[in-house]
């Protein structure tokens, strides 16, 4: 289970951040907690938006990766911290992390009744419309006389109140997993909100072109001004001509698409003509919605397909196409991420493993035999058998087996992907025997 924890202090030295520090540290077997500091968060100013800032935008990110957050509070006149409240205003502002979100909330303080009215303070902050959290009732941890509380190695020091942090842990633990649950199903239906017709924007859009034209790609071109031919265009690790740029993508051993978070259609490395591709496309496509490269029967799955990458269920699921003769494709989808972990479309990826299985058995001296006890596909580990043997897409190799409502086929654990249906036997290596070598090169002698 992945936590984050927040001191709601910015002292130098912070027994909150003590205390998550302890958490993160003693009960590392139980939860995964990252503890974050706000000390470089600005003062919440409406007139001076900081949104869009690094340090509100990295609590974003950490919060919405999270499957809960702990919050520890120091008490200062029967409140919470004016950092703390900061914070919060900020991410309730225009944007809100913490919606939905498990929150437990523990505290430490100089004396006897630890923080117990900052804590009472917080839980009606969080539960206020805007920030919406789902604080966990009851179960309050409070650490009073806390100067006194931790030994020189900063454990603490009382093995019964160690023990009932632990205990209030615990019962977090399983509070996230109910509220994770009921969200989940609440939101089990969001996939089919998935616009592929691409009538939104996004903040590459390129606006006043048909995206439905045949010539998309010139359009655009002429519209932005976009470097071309001998312009240099420089790159993260790089300068390259663009010229030099489509040698280098069209000499990739793969097919190559590029679909933005918006939908659109905007690139694929054009190697060969379309009936020759392992997965079709024609340069007409180039700048249309999603819903145009697929059958109408393939868009439910694609939505789903899509949904996931977008909401982080998967950055990467693999989907074989089966039945081709003497080739195995593979198609690879990969969710792209800016440099803030922001979305920003799909990478899909298609080439024939059978050439790479092949050459590796030759260099090793293998060959493929089947395993009479396997039950899953060789390839991801899937279940053999899927609801509806899926039916590939010919633009982009995408299940295409539905029509209004599709059927739930059985998914690749590690992609999410549908599973290869009706496998045969899983195969294993078998060492052939020892090819006689040459003993001057190395290289084989037969």
């Amino acid at each position: 289970m992945k936590l984050v924890g927040i001191a709601g202090s910015i002292e130098d030295k912070s027994y909150n951040r003590l205390l998550l520090k302890f958490m993160a540290n003693h009960f590392s077997d139980t939860v995964d907690m990252e503890v974050l500091d706000i000390q470089d968060v600005p003062m919440f100013n409406q007139s001076n938006d900081q949104t869009e800032g690094e340090a509100v935008q990295y609590l974003k990110r950490k919060i919405l990766q999270a499957d809960g957050v702990i919050i520890a509070t120091p008490e200062h006149n029967h409140t919470i911290t004016a950092a703390l409240k900061s914070v919060i205003e900020w991410l309730s502002f225009k944007i809100h992390p913490l919606s939905g979100k498990p929150v437990m909330i523990v505290g430490a303080s100089y004396y006897e009744q630890g923080s117990s009215r900052a804590q009472l303070n917080l839980r009606q902050i969080l539960e206020s419309p805007g920030v919406d959290a789902v604080v966990m009732p009851g179960n309050e941890f409070l650490l009073s006389n806390v100067k006194d509380a931790f030994d020189d190695q900063n454990n603490l020091k009382d093995a019964r109140t160690v023990s009932f942090l632990q205990s209030t842990l615990g019962k977090f633990a399983t509070f996230v997993k109910m509220v994770n649950a009921m969200d989940a199903e609440a939101h089990a239906d969001d996939w089919k909100k998935e616009d592929l017709e691409a009538k939104g924007e996004v903040e590459t859009t390129i606006k006043g072109v048909d995206m439905h034209a045949a010539d998309w790609v010139e359009q655009a071109a002429a519209k932005t001004n976009a470097a071309e031919g001998d312009d240099y265009v420089k790159l993260d690790r790089g300068v390259l001509t663009v010229n030099q740029l489509n040698w280098f993508l069209n000499s990739m051993p793969m097919e190559l698409t590029y679909a933005d978070a918006n939908n659109q259609f905007l690139y694929y490395n054009h190697q060969m003509d379309g009936d020759k591709m392992l997965a079709s496309r024609t340069p007409a496509q180039a700048g249309n919605p999603l819903a145009d490269c697929h059958p109408k029967r393939a868009v439910p799955g694609v939505k789903r397909a899509v949904h996931m990458l977008r909401t982080g269920e998967t950055d990467l699921f693999k989907l074989p196409v089966p039945g081709i003769p003497d080739k195995y494709i593979m198609h690879y989808y990969q969710a792209l991420h800016d440099d803030k972990g922001e979305y920003k479309g799909i990478n899909e990826f298609v080439l024939d493993l059978l050439p790479i299985v092949n050459y590796y058995l030759k260099q090793t001296g293998q060959v493929l035999a089947a395993d009479p006890n396997a039950k899953t596909d060789a390839v991801s580990g899937a279940s053999t058998k899927a609801a509806v043997a899926p039916k590939p897409d010919e633009v982009t190799g995408a299940s295409a087996d539905t029509d209004a409502k599709p059927v739930e086929p059985a998914v690749d654990e590690v992609s999410g992907a549908s599973a290869d249906v009706d496998a045969e036997p899983k195969a294993v290596v078998v060492p052939t025997p020892e090819p006689e070598v040459d003993s001057v090169s190395g290289a084989s002698s037969n």
